[in-house]
């Protein structure tokens, strides 16, 4: 009997033994099964924490590739751009070439203008101590007339300077006309002539600052057709009209030769 109870209890004390081991044995596996579980999920974390930063890194990689076309284009646009400001430069410059060029012509032509306009506008002149209005053309008439005697061609000058009484009757000029056609037709030897445009002269403007050039150009005029009394008569008309004149002391002198 005791030697039952002797066994009973070893058995007791051994399957005792044997249920702590087996427990200890299943706590450890389902400590190992519970590490691998947290392994395996902390491996499958890391590669899906891996395939997101791969994912952004694809992502950040094609933003920067993008970027970096955005920045050629810019860099291409901006090229363009100053390609595009050198020749509006250019243009403006041209440009304002052409509107200075636009404007000298503006110029000339208004220039012109009033140039060729003054040749129609009447002009203020002074002739013989004598100052008149007289038309341009008038006046390059007589210019050119008395430019014509004092080069020497009385003919022409005679011609033109009666051409030029006969358009303008009322000149201002008319009385210096008529005194130089006297001059050009005593140049041409035409005394008969010279004698009738001096006396008409002498008549109608004996006022005139050449009135007594007149009637001496008469008197010489009248000696050249050895008409020596009128010629005579002439003189002593000049030294009673014009005593005090230049051409009266020329007639005195041959008013003297005369006698």
């Amino acid at each position: 009997m005791r030697m039952f109870i002797v066994v009973a209890m070893l058995w007791a004390a051994g399957s005792a033994t044997a249920q702590a081991a087996l427990f200890d044995d299943n706590e450890a596996r389902r400590a190992i099964l519970d590490l691998r579980a947290k392994v395996a999920s902390n491996e499958e974390q890391t590669r899906a924490r891996l395939a997101e930063l791969t994912t952004a890194n694809q992502q950040l990689t094609e933003q920067v590739q993008q970027l970096r076309r955005s920045l050629v284009e810019l860099n291409n646009q901006l090229e363009a751009m100053r390609r595009d400001m050198a020749q509006l430069r250019g243009t403006d410059e041209q440009l304002t070439r052409d509107v200075a060029e636009v404007q000298r012509r503006q110029s000339d032509i208004a220039q012109g203008v009033d140039e060729r306009m003054r040749r129609f506008e009447p002009q203020t002149v002074s002739v013989d101590g004598k100052e008149f209005t007289a038309d341009p053309e008038e006046k390059r008439l007589y210019d050119d007339a008395i430019a014509t005697l004092r080069g020497g061609d009385f003919s022409t000058a005679a011609t033109a300077l009666q051409n030029f009484v006969r358009r303008y009757p009322n000149s201002g000029y008319s009385d210096s006309a008529r005194f130089w056609l006297g001059n050009a037709l005593y140049g041409k030897r035409d005394y008969k002539e010279a004698v009738t445009i001096f006396r008409a002269f002498a008549t109608n403007a004996p006022s005139h600052p050449r009135a007594p050039e007149a009637l001496l150009a008469l008197a010489n005029s009248q000696l050249e057709m050895k008409d020596t009394r009128g010629a005579r008569a002439t003189l002593n008309e000049l030294l009673k009209a014009y005593p005090q004149s230049e051409a009266a002391q020329a007639g005195k002198e041959r008013l003297a030769a005369l006698k």
